[in-house]
C-alpha cells in the first residue's frame, strides 16, 4: 500500500492554511552576533539576526566557549550513554550544583531540552501525587501542555494570569487533594508577566503545589539572574522552578530545581530522564560558565534592558503596531498570516534582517505577528535600520501604521 500521499496531503493542509514553516540556512559568527551568514539560494549574504533566543548573547561569551572547547578537549564530545549506564560525568554535576544555587533550591536535575524538563518534569511530578489535580495557565506552552496531558490526571485550564478564576478552581476542591499549579513566568508571544506573588498566595491558601517555567526569563531577570520569581522575591515560595540552559545561558538543556526530595523521586521514576543520553561534558561546561558569569556580572541584564526599551521607543515612534510589553519581547501585531510570511521575506531579502514570523498555532489565528528580541549587542544604528526596513515594508505591503502622535503619547 503506498503511503506517501498522506504525507502530501497533510503537507498541503499546511501550505493552504498558511502555516509551512521555512527555515532559513543562518551560520553565526562568534564575536560578531547579532551578524550572521545567510546561505540564501542565491548564495551567501550578510545578515542581522533580530529574533535569536540567545537574548544575552552568551552563547559567544569567551568565558563559555572556553570552558566548552578545553573540556571538549580533556573529556571529548560525547557523555557515552544515558547516566544510568554511563555515570554522570563531573561537569554535569558542577551545573546542577550551580542551577540549585541560583534558584535558591536543595537541588537540581538537568534534561536535554527546556522541552522535555517541562514535559517530563510535569508529568512525573503529577503521578507521584495521588489523585492529583493540575491547574493550567491557558497559555501555557506547548511542552506543559504536554507535560499535563501526559500525567493522565484530571486538569482544569485557568484563563490566562487570571486569579480570580484560578481560587475559583482551588476552592472548589477538596482540602486534602494534591494541586500543582503550572504556569510560567514570562510568556514569551506577547512579553506579558505573571503575578507570581499572588499565585503563591492561593497556592498557599489552598494548599496548592506550584511550578513555574522560568524559561525566557532565568539569566535576565533579578538580582543573579534567577528570574522573574527572584525579581519579584517569591522565589522561596515557588516549589519547582523549571528553566532552560538554550536561551540566555547560550547553551542546550533544560532543568528543575527544587527540594532534595522532588528531585531524587523525578530522577527515580522520570522515563524521560532514565531512558535517555546525558548532556555532553563540554555543554555542561559551558552553560556553568554562562551561569556563574550572569550570576555576578551585571551588565549584559542593565544593557539588555536598555536596548529593548529603546527598539520600543524607535518602533512606536515610528507608528508600528508595537504591542505593549515591559519585557524584552518586542512584538509587531501584523493581524495576517500571508502578509505576516511576507514581511519576514522582504526584510531577509531586501533588508538583511532576519526576524521569524509567528503564526497560528503558536499564537491564535488573527494575531499573527513578528516578534523581535533585542539584545545587548544590538546597537543603536541597528535598531534604527530596523526600523526603516520595517516602515519600508509596512508600506509594501500595505499594513496599517498607527498614528504617530498616538504612537509618541
Amino acid at each position: 500500500m503506498p503511503y506517501d500521499h498522506f504525507f502530501s496531503a497533510a503537507l498541503a493542509r499546511l501550505h493552504a492554511e498558511r502555516r509551512y514553516r521555512v527555515f532559513a540556512d543562518l551560520e553565526r559568527i562568534a564575536g560578531r552576533f547579532p551578524h550572521a551568514t545567510w546561505h540564501s539560494p542565491n548564495g551567501p549574504r550578510p545578515v542581522v539576526i533580530w529574533c535569536s533566543n540567545d537574548y544575552l548573547g552568551m552563547g559567544q561569551h569567551p568565558k563559555v566557549i572556553g570552558a566548552m572547547v578545553e573540556t571538549a578537549t580533556r573529556m571529548g564530545a560525547g557523555a557515552g550513554g544515558t547516566r544510568n549506564i554511563s555515570g554522570t560525568n563531573h561537569p554535569l554535576v558542577e551545573l546542577e550544583r550551580e542551577l540549585a544555587d541560583l534558584h535558591d533550591k536543595e537541588a537540581a536535575l538537568v534534561f536535554t531540552s527546556g522541552y522535555v524538563s517541562n514535559e517530563t518534569g510535569i508529568a512525573t511530578i503529577a503521578r507521584l501525587l495521588p489523585n492529583c489535580v493540575i491547574l493550567s495557565d491557558a497559555w501555557n506552552h506547548n511542552s506543559m501542555i504536554e507535560g499535563v496531558r501526559c500525567a493522565g490526571v484530571e486538569k482544569k485550564i485557568w484563563r490566562h494570569n487570571d486569579i480570580d478564576h484560578l481560587e475559583e478552581f482551588l476552592a472548589a476542591e477538596a482540602p486534602e487533594r494534591p494541586k500543582l499549579i503550572v504556569f510560567e513566568a514570562l510568556y514569551s508571544m506577547d512579553g506579558d508577566v505573571a503575578p507570581v506573588n499572588q499565585i503563591c498566595d492561593v497556592a498557599e491558601r489552598y494548599g496548592a503545589m506550584t511550578f513555574i517555567d522560568e524559561v525566557h526569563s532565568a539569566g535576565m531577570y533579578g538580582p543573579r539572574g534567577a528570574g522573574i520569581a527572584a525579581r519579584e522575591g517569591a522565589l522561596h515560595r515557588i516549589d519547582v522552578v523549571e528553566g532552560t540552559l538554550a536561551k540566555a545561558f547560550g547553551c542546550l538543556g533544560g532543568y528543575i530545581a527544587a527540594s532534595a526530595d522532588i528531585i531524587d523521586a523525578v530522577r527515580s521514576y522520570a522515563t524521560g530522564f532514565i531512558f535517555t543520553t546525558a548532556l555532553p561534558p563540554a555543554v555542561c561546561a559551558a552553560a556553568t560558565a554562562a551561569i556563574r558569569h550572569l550570576k555576578t556580572s551585571r551588565w549584559e541584564r542593565g544593557r539588555h534592558q536598555d536596548q529593548a526599551a529603546r527598539v520600543k521607543a524607535v518602533l512606536n515612534a515610528a507608528g508600528l503596531p508595537v504591542m505593549p510589553t515591559d519585557t524584552h519581547i518586542v512584538p509587531v501585531m501584523v493581524a495576517d498570516p500571508e502578509k505576516c510570511k511576507e514581511a519576514s521575506d522582504l526584510l531577509l531579502a531586501e533588508h538583511g534582517i532576519y526576524v521569524q514570523p509567528i503564526n497560528y498555532p503558536t499564537v491564535p489565528r488573527g494575531t499573527e505577528r513578528l516578534r523581535i528580541t533585542p539584545t545587548p549587542y544590538h546597537d543603536d544604528s541597528l535598531i534604527d535600520a530596523l526600523a526603516e526596513a520595517l516602515v519600508d515594508v509596512w508600506g509594501r505591503l500595505g499594513l496599517p501604521l498607527r498614528c504617530r502622535a498616538l504612537a509618541a503619547e
